[in-house]
Formats: C-alpha cells, structure tokens, sequence
C-alpha cells in the first residue's frame, strides 16, 4: 500500500528546496537528518535507485557503495540540486565507511539474472556478496533498516538473518525483503484490465518474491472491479512472471532494473517516513513472520520507529488464491531452508 506518493515527495524536493515537508495537513517541521547507504551503486538497479534516492527529500546523507565504479556515479549523482550530501566509496577495504551511522542500507548489489537463468542459479554468487555485506553491517550500523533487493529474496534475507544471529546484532523489526516491485507490477497491470487510473489501485502481494511464491490478493484490490476468473489467473501468471518477461524483452542484455530502482526508492521512501513518525505507513514486504508456519513471508506490515511495528494478516483469500498459498509453502521453505544451509556452513 503506497501511502502519500514519492513522485510527490520529489515534487517537494524540487519546489521547496527540501527544508520542510508539509505532511497531510500536519504543520510543517523540521526533516530529521538521515543517512542511506545502497550497497551495490554502481550496477544497473544500484545507479537508478542512488539517483531516486537523491531526489528524496527524507535523505540528508547518502552513502554509495560497490567494488568499483561508484566515484564516477556518486560525481554525477552529486551535482544534483537536492538535500543530500553524497559520498562515494570502492572496494571492500571502504565499506565500513560506507556504512557507518547509516539509518537505512539498501542491497542491490549481486548480478542479474539472464535469459534462462533462474533466480536459484543466481544463488551461490548473490549469496556469498549478501553475507559479507551483511557481516559488514553487523559491525558498523547494527542498528540499520536493511532493504534486501538482491536475488533471490527468498534466500538471501534468511542469510542476513542468520549472519545477524551470529554477531548477536538481529532484530527482526530491522530486516526486509523488499518486494515491492510484485505489487507495482500487480497494480500496473490490474489497472489495465479494470480500466481505472492506477494512482488509486491497491494490491496486496504475498507469499515470497520468485514464481509461484509471488501471491497476488486480486480479490482485496480496489477498487473492486468484477473481472473473470480467467483475468485473475492471467494476472496472476503474469504479475508472478514479470521478471521473465523483462528479461526476455531485453534479449540477454539486462533485466528488471529501472522498475525494481522505483520499486527499491518506494519501500526505502516508506521505511523513512516510518522512522521519522508519520503514521500509518503500510507496505507488503518479506519478513520473519507468524503469519504462516513458514519463518519468513511477505504480507502487509506497518511501518513505525522500530521498522517494523505490526505484520498484518492475509485477510479473506478467494478460492482460487487460497490454493496458491497452499501451492507456494513447499518452494518457498526450500528456498528459506537452502538460505539458512549456506548462512551456516
């Protein structure tokens, strides 16, 4: 659920040079200073989502992280007329000044999927950068939100969460799968069919963040439109295989990363306003969860001071989605398990 937009939020970057930011009729007050550091900005999601983050009125330091090329972004990045001083860093030897006194870390760093390439055969290269970033953050910002967008989702928040464990440093209010470009893409493309504007559209996504464990609530949308149930299930496949799709339209020369860098900017913009106290900031994320039997789902969370304040309930599921649940809880306990297997070996 995205609350007040971020386009508006840039607007106010833009128009008011950020000083203040006036929130649904609150009085206007002083912007708290926060630092974001994007683990990962010098690749193709890390560069898009560093300059959303630039643009957002909410960030007073923003800290650029990869093993090279982030000088040249955090140069271009820089000249831009927004709040945020920018510092760039490169190579491991770096990283804990990257991360140090940082409120919110971003991870986008690992590489991208290819055509043909599954998000598990991403997993033992994206898993082995997300366990030294995140025995990094143990160290230096234990305290951090940490917005986990490197694949696979599914496995790589339970390798935080257990690297955490270990450092004796995990909060689980603090870690977060982002998956949020599921429900961008279930909003975008339910707006479509139902022919209403998609600024007002709101769609629940829950389950994981890879094939059938992405579980949109189609029935919970609004607003309501009465669409057939062969548009549900079309829907569905298509907001499950949206990667895919990307990927292939690339023909082998990249994937998700423009969508998943507004997606990325939108989960961190919320996780800001959480911290900062503006309430009811509700988003769906993966998170360590009672929600199921599972250790870690996605659903609906509510956001506050402490990252996460209350992991909402699935509602009422139609027929139809109350079988994907029952269809998604094999894979993705696989895909948790293989994640805690290698955080442990």
């Amino acid at each position: 659920m995205m609350k007040p937009s971020m386009l508006r939020s840039l607007h106010s970057a833009a128009t008011r040079g950020a000083s203040h930011i006036s929130r649904r009729g609150y009085a206007s007050e002083p912007v708290p200073e926060r630092k974001v550091a994007v683990l990962g900005a010098a690749g193709g999601i890390g560069q898009p989502l560093s300059l959303l983050m630039k643009l957002n009125p909410l960030v007073s330091s923003l800290s650029l992280y990869d093993i090279a090329g982030t000088p040249g972004v955090a140069a271009d990045v820089s000249h831009i007329n927004t709040r945020s001083k920018v510092v760039g860093y490169q190579g491991e030897e770096e990283l804990g000044k990257a991360l140090e006194g940082a409120d919110v870390v971003i991870i986008p760093a690992g590489v991208p999927r290819k055509p043909g390439m599954t998000r598990d055969d991403l997993f033992n290269i994206n898993a082995g950068i997300v366990k030294a970033l995140a025995t990094a953050i143990s160290k230096y910002c234990p305290h951090a939100l940490v917005n986990m967008i490197s694949n696979p989702v599914n496995s790589t928040v339970p390798i935080a969460a257990e690297v955490f464990k270990k450092a004796g440093t995990y909060d689980e209010k603090r870690l977060f799968g982002v998956t949020t470009l599921d429900v961008v893409r279930a909003k975008t493309f339910y707006a479509g069919k139902a022919n209403v504007p998609v600024d007002g559209v709101h769609v629940p996504v829950v389950g994981g963040h890879a094939g059938i464990t992405i579980l949109p609530l189609f029935s919970q949308a609004t607003p309501k439109a009465n669409l057939d149930d062969d548009i549900i299930k079309a829907l569905t496949k298509r907001t499950q295989e949206g990667g895919t799709e990307v990927v292939e339209a690339k023909a082998g020369k990249g994937s998700a990363t423009l969508s998943m860098a507004y997606a990325g900017a939108l989960f961190a913009d919320a996780c800001l306003k959480g911290l900062n106290g503006v309430p009811d900031v509700v988003e769906c994320s993966f998170v360590q969860s009672t929600v199921t039997e599972l250790p870690f789902f996605a659903s609906k969370v509510r956001l506050g001071k402490n990252g996460v304040e209350e992991v909402l309930g699935l509602g009422p599921l139609s027929d139809f989605e109350q079988q994907g649940l029952e269809s998604l809880k094999g894979e993705l306990k696989s895909s948790i398990e293989k994640g805690i297997n290698f955080a442990n070996k």
